[in-house]
């Protein structure tokens, strides 16, 4: 009786010490856990219910001049002659650093490799880094000249005179939109990407051919966001203050990590940028909004990356198109991406059911935080 009464006293004890320890976190959390369920609430309750962003005409219009004064900055590294093919089918941006020349050169050597792709794959592509100077200026000299020994041998930079740093990467679009209707216009296919991302070629290029052969129009194609709400917290890098974005949600927009769009969506973007207001800092969300001025909405892939890498199977890379967040492992990977056993790996009944269940256990359990939503694993 005398052990039975301690135990009961020590189950009690550590019951009392779990729902403290319970009640502290929930104490210190619950502001940030509060403020994450209601921005998200009234995110959707806008993006669903009111689903208007007529706003973004009235509030972020401005004239010609204003408009074209945010991007207007002299090209230190520039390559106007680039798309000197007359059947293009894609204009593929790189989103670089000025200091990352290794994520560029392994670029080079696995799926950004021109020579690659024409002999292999049968069709031309361009694949160009943009960027702007380096933010520290006691590097800058050094760096620039490391930049410009890179350009000799590769002729594939461009390079304006804006600090290339988070804040100005709504810049780095409008260098892209800009210097693709200047010098590349006929392009069928304008990608953007960021210099971690992996692109599977072979998939994209396939799947842009069939496109092109259907004639599409309005695509604008990705890893989508919709109802997104700004983000008010001041230690985020993503924080957007009240006075610069005052309402709940944002447009649906595609993650900046990596999309496509037809040549038809590039020129409309080029016209939404010379009358909406730059001064967002979020590319991804500030390409929504110049998206919605023009009608386009963007659709998804579920094949796309949004954050993270791609899971590591065979029956994912036979119909990956992007991955995020390969620093380090591009040349691995480009290596058993595209190797010849992955083709058809889930080709007969047998090989379908296979790639199902594999994919169900890699993208579909809530203990996996993966890439691609579950959508893919049956697609």
């Amino acid at each position: 009786m005398f052990m039975n009464f301690r135990r009961v006293r020590k189950c009690q004890f550590l019951q009392l010490i779990f729902m403290c320890c319970v009640f502290s976190t929930l104490i210190l959390c619950w502001e940030q856990v509060e403020h994450h369920v209601v921005s998200h609430i009234k995110s959707y309750s806008y993006r669903y219910l009111i689903n208007s962003y007529d706003f973004i005409n009235k509030s972020f219009s401005v004239s010609r001049e204003e408009a074209t004064s945010f991007g207007s900055f002299p090209y230190l590294i520039d390559h106007k002659n680039t798309c000197r093919e007359k059947d293009l089918l894609l204009l593929l941006f790189v989103k670089t650093s000025p200091e990352n020349s290794v994520r560029r050169q392994a670029i080079r050597s696995t799926w950004g490799n021109q020579t690659y792709i024409k002999k292999e794959l049968g069709v031309n592509v361009k694949v160009v880094f943009v960027m702007g100077v380096h933010p520290d200026g006691y590097k800058r000299g050094a760096i620039q000249k490391q930049l410009q020994d890179e350009d000799l041998i590769h002729r594939d930079l461009i390079q304006q005179d804006f600090l290339d740093t988070f804040h100005n990467l709504t810049v780095k679009l409008l260098l892209q939109f800009r210097w693709a209707h200047a010098n590349c216009a006929h392009a069928r296919f304008l990608m953007s990407a960021d210099d971690d991302i992996f692109v599977h070629m072979p998939n994209l290029v396939r799947s842009l051919r069939q496109l092109s052969n259907q004639g599409v129009a309005d695509l604008w194609v990705g890893h989508v966001h919709r109802g997104a709400p700004p983000i008010r917290r001041k230690n985020s890098k993503y924080y957007v203050p009240v006075q610069m974005y005052q309402w709940s949600s944002y447009p649906d927009y595609t993650a900046g990590a990596g999309y496509v769009v037809s040549r038809d969506v590039a020129a409309k973007i080029y016209q939404a940028t010379l009358s909406l207001n730059a001064s967002l800092h979020i590319d991804d969300v500030f390409m929504g909004m110049c998206a919605i001025t023009v009608g386009v909405s963007p659709q998804e892939h579920v094949y796309f990356s949004g954050e993270g890498k791609a899971p590591y199977h065979p029956c994912i890379y036979e119909k990956m198109i992007t991955s995020h967040g390969h620093a380090d492992d591009i040349g691995y990977l480009w290596k058993v991406a595209t190797a010849p056993e992955v083709n058809g790996v889930s080709s007969g009944f047998f090989g379908k059911l296979y790639c199902t269940a594999v994919k169900i256990r890699l993208l579909c359990w809530p203990s996996f935080t993966m890439t691609y939503s579950c959508k893919a694993a049956f697609s």
